[in-house]
């Protein structure tokens, strides 16, 4: 529905009459309220009527009818088939016009689209009355930044983050060899299981497998069940409890009790490669050097600090930005922002495989609070970027694309796959326009550094 207009009846016939007159040299504006306005067009009618007839003589030189040669339809013809959608689409095209000259007219910053419906009362004389309802942009007023409170964080990367990093490259080029029966699983070690699990004595879902593998001691299982199998030897079984948590991911079962039944069938011991030239040279380091190693990991290390800390100051900023602005929200932008939320909850759903998941039933309410977060922040940025000149700059975009271009294998084809795209440009754009408010809100507030550990930067426990 193009304008929100509402479409008339399909009988409804064309009787307009006159020339296209917008009004809109003394735009009245109607305050309804905080942001909702309503102002009145009005429309001469007979330039509806010799629109709609001049669409209709163009269409009647390619419409088909039985009966008529190609271009041959007759128009009384024409106009009964066709006459109600070229009137609907005439009205929506001179109503788009009308309402855009009158937005402007009347210096108004339009937020979302319009509902327009015919105005009631008294006819004008060779008018047609609509009248527009909308709301308008807030005026976003900034409080003191130099107010705002806001911890800064950084970190370093230390020669125990390089160690743990090269000990995870190990892991992921060991080999298992499958250890004698008479030994028992440790931590480290791949076993091979069958399992099942009751609750009161019935199975349940997901509470049975064969030849299931997993890591001993690497949290792939809860504990309790790591805490049953650590100890056991090929061919045994055991039962015991375990209590699922009261936040486990399987509603069905969360906060239950079971009895599982485990029998290991296979204990595999894990060969961990030595840190030697041979195995550096295998992660592409042609010299085989431990220095190389190390410092090309520091260097890759550094990299993603550098990143984790921008976006937890940004994140940090950005929050502290909201605690000075209060203004009111136009609900046509929350309903936006709501839908898209919703949207991508369903297609988060679909791509996880849930079936259906276009028309799962997930309330729009949940999303609202989050909604309304994101428009009232991303009215706050812009408004900030205007007032205090922070648009990126060409050299800020090329700085942020060959530093994300780093990552790769080659840096030159990622820059030009950037600068190829203007929609991966907008991305990049956006997050400097973010970078740069950051920075802003920073100079101004009350900021108080704190240095992080590596692992609690990167959300890791120390091994």
């Amino acid at each position: 529905m193009v304008w929100g207009f509402e479409s008339p009846p399909a009988h409804q016939t064309v009787s307009y009459q006159s020339r296209l007159r917008v009004q809109i040299m003394a735009v009245t504006v109607e305050t309804l309220d905080k942001l909702e306005r309503r102002i009145t067009l009005s429309l001469a009618a007979d330039v509806l009527k010799n629109e709609v007839d001049a669409r209709l003589k163009k269409l009647a030189r390619t419409v088909k009818a039985d009966g008529f040669r190609p271009g041959k339809v007759p128009m009384n013809v024409v106009a009964q088939r066709y006459g109600y959608s070229v009137q609907y689409e005439v009205l929506n095209d001179k109503l788009g016009e009308a309402f855009a000259k009158a937005a402007t007219e009347a210096n108004l910053r339009v937020a979302g689209a319009p509902s327009i419906a015919e105005k009631q009362g008294e006819p004008v004389d060779g008018q047609v009355q609509f009248d527009a309802t909308f709301e308008v942009y807030p005026e976003v007023s900034i409080g003191d930044l130099s107010t705002v409170e806001i911890e800064r964080v950084n970190a370093d990367v230390n020669d125990a983050a390089i160690d743990r990093t090269i000990e995870i490259l190990r892991k992921q080029r060991r080999t298992f060899a499958q250890r004698p029966a008479a030994e028992a699983a440790a931590d480290g070690d791949r076993v091979t299981i069958d399992f099942e699990g009751k609750i009161d004595g019935v199975p349940f879902d997901g509470g049975k497998a064969e030849g299931f593998q997993f890591l001993l001691g690497e949290g792939q299982m809860l504990e309790a069940f790591e805490k049953a199998v650590r100890g056991m030897k090929a061919g045994e079984s055991k039962t015991f409890p375990l209590k699922f948590p009261d936040d486990y991911h399987g509603k069905d079962v969360a906060g239950k009790e079971a009895d599982f039944l485990v029998t290991v069938q296979k204990i595999e011991a894990q060969n961990l490669p030595e840190v030697n030239e041979e195995f550096i040279k295998s992660l592409g380091l042609a010299d085989g050097s431990l220095d190389t190693l190390r410092a090309d990991i520091k260097k890759n290390l550094a990299r993603e600090v550098k990143f984790r800390v921008a976006a937890r100051n940004k994140a940090a900023a950005l929050e502290g930005l909201l605690t000075v602005v209060n203004f009111d929200l136009p609900k046509s932008l929350i309903d936006a922002e709501t839908e898209r939320l919703l949207e991508g909850a369903r297609a988060d759903l679909k791509a996880r495989g849930i079936k259906d998941a276009e028309k799962a039933p997930i309330p729009a309410e949940m999303f609202k609070p989050q909604a309304e977060r994101r428009v009232r922040l991303g009215l706050t940025v812009a408004e900030l970027v205007k007032t205090n000149n922070l648009q990126a700059k060409p050299e800020q975009l090329q700085a942020h694309i060959e530093e994300l271009s780093q990552s790769y294998e080659q840096p030159a084809q990622v820059v030009a796959w950037y600068m190829s795209d203007r929609q991966r440009m907008a991305e990049v754009e956006a997050v400097v326009i973010e970078s740069n408010v950051a920075e802003f809100i920073l100079s101004k507030a009350k900021v108080a550094d704190k240095t992080l550990g590596f692992e609690e930067l990167m959300g890791q426990q120390a091994a």
